[in-house]
């Protein structure tokens, strides 16, 4: 089954508001205003691909963040498959927070 446009901006919308449910364990911020989500594709069946980074290669969660943002993703109506790229290009760094973000860290 295909979805229209206007069903597959509800499904974003919905992912982006299960994003901002998952937090990085060492700033207080969740990971969407911080700028770790690099995309979010949906196709006309509601595949879902996300390509995303963490604050470091190195980070404490590497393993379960992201196995967190799949499972939360795909509990979204009418998302089948989440497929999910962990990426280190271009590389985090804090220009990559949204306004909001900064604000809470204090940043601006």
């Amino acid at each position: 089954m295909n979805f229209t446009d206007d069903q597959i901006a509800d499904i974003g919308e919905e992912i982006i508001r299960v994003l901002k449910t998952v937090y990085d364990p060492e700033i207080p911020v969740d990971i969407y205003e911080l700028g770790l989500i690099y995309d979010v594709q949906i196709s006309e069946e509601a595949d879902v691909k996300i390509v995303m980074t963490l604050t470091s290669p190195n980070c404490p969660v590497a393993e379960s963040l992201p196995q967190e943002v799949k499972d939360k993703v795909k509990q979204v109506e009418n998302v089948k498959e989440v497929d999910l790229e962990l990426t280190f290009e271009p590389t985090w760094n804090k220009d990559m927070m949204s306004e909001e973000a900064k604000f809470e860290l204090g940043m601006l």
